[in-house]
C-alpha cells in the first residue's frame, strides 16, 4: 500500500465523531465556508447524512459544475465507505479506470478527492462531507482540516502534501 494510501486511511480512522447533528453540521459548514471567504476560494460545500442536506454553500466562483462534481463525490463515498480521493488514488496505484475495475460509469460516479465519510465511532460512515472548486488535493485538505477542527484533532492529521 502506498504512503498516499496510508495517510488517507489515517484520516478516516482519526476523524470519527461520537456524535453527529445538525448543530455540529452548521458548526462545521460555517468553519468551512469563513476558511474559504478568508481566502477567497471558490468552492461549493455540502453535508449530508442519511441522505438529507444539512449543510450547503456554493460561494462566488463556484459554478453549477461544482455541483455535479459533489454529486458524482457523494456517490463515491456512499458505495464504497471511503474518501473519493482514497479511491481514485486507489484506481491510479492499481492502473485501472473505475470502468474496469469496479464497471462503473464516471459520468455518475467521481474518483477525485474532496467527498470525506461522517464516521460514527462503532457505528460506521452515516453521512458525507464534500468540497468541489479546487484540486482534488485542496477539496479533500480543506474538507479534512475542518473536520480535525470541529473533532479538536488538528495535531493528529497532517494534510496530503
Amino acid at each position: 500500500m502506498s504512503n498516499i494510501l496510508k495517510a488517507l486511511l489515517h484520516h478516516e480512522e482519526v476523524l470519527q465523531f461520537n456524535r453527529f447533528d445538525s448543530e455540529i453540521a452548521w458548526r462545521l459548514g460555517s468553519w468551512i465556508v469563513n476558511k474559504a471567504r478568508q481566502e477567497e476560494l471558490p468552492i461549493a460545500l455540502d453535508i449530508t447524512v442519511g441522505g438529507r442536506c444539512l449543510f450547503h454553500y456554493s460561494s462566488n466562483g463556484a459554478s453549477l459544475d461544482n455541483v455535479g462534481w459533489i454529486e458524482r463525490k457523494k456517490r463515491t463515498v456512499h458505495r464504497f465507505k471511503r474518501s473519493s480521493y482514497y479511491m481514485g488514488r486507489l484506481l491510479a496505484d492499481r492502473g485501472r479506470s473505475a470502468q474496469e475495475e469496479f464497471y462503473l460509469d464516471e459520468a455518475v460516479y467521481c474518483f477525485h478527492g474532496g467527498g470525506f465519510p461522517i464516521i460514527l465511532k462503532g457505528t460506521g460512515p452515516i453521512g458525507i462531507i464534500t468540497v468541489s472548486g479546487l484540486t482534488e488535493k485542496e477539496d479533500h485538505n480543506l474538507a479534512v482540516e475542518g473536520l480535525a477542527w470541529i473533532l479538536r484533532k488538528r495535531d493528529q492529521v497532517t494534510p496530503i502534501p
